[in-house]
This record gives C-alpha cells, sequence and structure tokens, in this order.
C-alpha cells in the first residue's frame, strides 16, 4: 500500500508538523540527578533531522518530591534540567522538528532495582499501586491540589521554553491512570467513587489547570490505556457507553489530542467492532487521536524487556485504518528508538534497510 496517507501535514493550534508520525515517549533513563545531558539533545536532534512529525519526550516528572523512582529519570523543573530540556528543544527545531515534553507523576512505584527512593514515600490516592500493594501515602486533598499545581507549571514552563505543544501522562498505571482505576483507587471523597466517571475528577481538573496555564491556542495531549504493567487485559471503560463517560469530560476540559496506547494497534477495543482505542476516542470526543502499539514491529514492547527481539513488519493494516479516518497520526516507539532514520526509510521505500529491534537497544542512545 502507498504510504502517502502519513506524510500529509498536520495543524491543530500550536502544532504544525510535516507528517502523521509521532515518535511515542519512551523511558530512557539517561539524565543523571534529573537533568537531561548533550547526549540527550542530541538523541531528540538526530530523531527530527531523520524527519518525525512530532517528537513526544520520555515521561519527565513534574514538581513533587516522589514523582520518580528513578534517579536518572528527567526532571521538568529546576534551573538546571529545564536548562537541559532548552538545549533539547532547540536541537530539535534547529533540525526542522517539533516536539512535546511528556510531563509524568509516577505515583505509587515499586522501589527501583537500583536502591534509590525519593526522600519522601510515594503518594498515590488510595497508597496502591496495583490491588493488594500498597508502597507508599494516600494524598491528602492539599496533596492533591498542590499537584495539580505543579503539572499546570510543569505545562507553563514547557510553553515558555518554547515546546510546541505538552503531554499529560495519564496511562499504564502512573498517577492519573491510578485514580482512574477501581484497583487503585478506594477513596471515598471527592476524588473517588464507584464509577470511571467519578474516579476521573483528579484527570479533568489536571487537564483543566493545564489549559489555564498553557492558554486556548497552545496543543494539550492526553495519553491514555486501558491496560496496566500489572493487568495486560484490564479495561477500565468495559463498554463505549463508559469510554464516553470517561473521555468527553476529558476533552470538554481541553484535550486536543488524544494519545491511546494498546500494546497492539490492530486490536479490537469492543465486541461488534474493529475499532481500536484510538478509533473509538475519535469517534466517541471529536478529538484528533493517535494510535500506538506495535507499529512497523512484530512483538510488542513489554516483550523487548524479556530479551524478545523484534522484526520489522507489514504498515498495510495500520495505512488501511488510517485512510478510513480511525486516526490521524501515529505514535511509532522501537523502530524510532533503534533507528533515528526510520521514517526517512518509510518515506523513501528502502524498507529493505529497516532494522529489528533488540533489547541491547534499550542500554544505550542510539544516535546513528
Amino acid at each position: 500500500m502507498s504510504t502517502d496517507s502519513l506524510f500529509r501535514p498536520f495543524s491543530l493550534k500550536s502544532l504544525n508538523i510535516k507528517n502523521r508520525i509521532v515518535m511515542a515517549p519512551m523511558t530512557r533513563s539517561f539524565s543523571p540527578d534529573g537533568i537531561p545531558t548533550d547526549a540527550v539533545a542530541t538523541y531528540y536532534q538526530k530523531r527530527a533531522e531523520g524527519e518525525v512529525g512530532l517528537i513526544l519526550s520520555e515521561g519527565t516528572v513534574i514538581d513533587r518530591v516522589s514523582s520518580s523512582n528513578d534517579a536518572n529519570i528527567p526532571h521538568f523543573y529546576g534551573e538546571k534540567s529545564l536548562a537541559g530540556w532548552k538545549k533539547v528543544i532547540d536541537g530539535v527545531h534547529a533540525a526542522g522538528g517539533s516536539m512535546a515534553p511528556q510531563i509524568w507523576h509516577m505515583g505509587i512505584m515499586d522501589n527501583h532495582a537500583s536502591g534509590w527512593v525519593p526522600s519522601q514515600p510515594f503518594e498515590g490516592p488510595s497508597g496502591l499501586n496495583r490491588p493488594d500493594f500498597s508502597n507508599g501515602n494516600t494524598m491528602t486533598e492539599k496533596d492533591i491540589e498542590d499537584t495539580i499545581i505543579a503539572y499546570g507549571k510543569a505545562a507553563a514552563d514547557a510553553k515558555r521554553l518554547g515546546f510546541d505543544s505538552v503531554e499529560i501522562h495519564g496511562a499504564h498505571g502512573y498517577l492519573i491512570d491510578q485514580f482512574f482505576w477501581e484497583g487503585t483507587n478506594l477513596r471515598t471523597d471527592g476524588y473517588g467513587g464507584k464509577t470511571l466517571a467519578e474516579r476521573s475528577r483528579f484527570g479533568v481538573e489536571v487537564v483543566k489547570e493545564v489549559r489555564k496555564q498553557v492558554g486556548e491556542d497552545f496543543a494539550v495531549i492526553l495519553r491514555l490505556s486501558q491496560w496496566k504493567p500489572s493487568a495486560y487485559t484490564s479495561q477500565l471503560a468495559k463498554t463505549s457507553q463508559e469510554m464516553e463517560a470517561w473521555l468527553n469530560p476529558l476533552a470538554d476540559a481541553g484535550v486536543d489530542i488524544f494519545h491511546c496506547s494498546q500494546r497492539r494497534f490492530w486490536e479490537p477495543e469492543f465486541e461488534g467492532s474493529d475499532l481500536n482505542f484510538a478509533g473509538w476516542a475519535k469517534k466517541i470526543t471529536g478529538k484528533s487521536t493517535i494510535t500506538v502499539g506495535s507499529v512497523g514491529l512484530t512483538g510488542d514492547f513489554l516483550a523487548a524487556f524479556g530479551g524478545e527481539s523484534s522484526d520489522p513488519s507489514s504498515l498495510d493494516e495500520l495505512l488501511r485504518r488510517m485512510d478510513r479516518g480511525d486516526f490521524d497520526l501515529v505514535g511509532v516507539g522501537r523502530p524510532l528508538l533503534a533507528d533515528p532514520s526510520w521514517v526517512k526509510k518509510i518515506r523513501e521505500g528502502r524498507t529493505s534497510e529497516l532494522k529489528g529491534f533488540s533489547k541491547e537497544a534499550l542500554g544505550e542512545l542510539i544516535i546513528d
């Protein structure tokens, strides 16, 4: 199939990108003490030179003491860390690219294998990061209020530094998702509830604060998932009606683009339709969506951590769904982590030069 639909420009508010390919956010842990290095800046600049339409940064944490479980995860606060991010965005722009930081709070986490822990306990809606596993504090309403403000401050800093958009990480079992999930949100106050819509209050208030801080003309992306690392088959929204009650308030709060994380983009979300998560999100809200999940490679990202290698795979099904109008943008992860020139090779039809992916690629910042 022709890949022309992947190479149409896309414009929405502050976003003006040359094609529909988005570099998915992938944690790299190469920022000692939370400060992005020159090597990190080069890593992102090389993807811009390789013609990625929109680069989403690895998760970068907001200004809460226990927002991270890893000393080498970048911060999106503090003079030195923000100076590092300024080098990143200036390099991406010099190469003709566009970029958004993914602002993040991990919530309740397992302790890192390195033994490093933050100076204060992890925090979350109910002290849980999965059912029956507690490893931190239940947030007070003051903690929640301060955290919402910290998200807004990070978004304002993204705009001030010159980023083209901002993405809020609301997926994969981290803080916002811990509020969404009935398995980790046992609260009985206004931030809990029996329904997904009730448990969405925290996420909605984060989006509202981000929108307030960046203004109406700055594109806001929200990454969501149904699955968790501790529960691959989890469904927050078990029906399209539940998804509507979940997503529409987030859209009304200020989300411009829903980034709909799946392990495999071709899997249908509900019985009776072949629409995937991004397809349903667009149908329900009318907002633009990003699909993601094993695009361009066999296997999925989580399998890579177990040592499984992946090979290049056909884009025909992706293109069929895109041409049908199911989604607007396509998130690509491992192929771009392993090969900065992946987009150029796809555009030029150089499929024989596409690289596979192995676990070893996770251990370095590949720049050629």
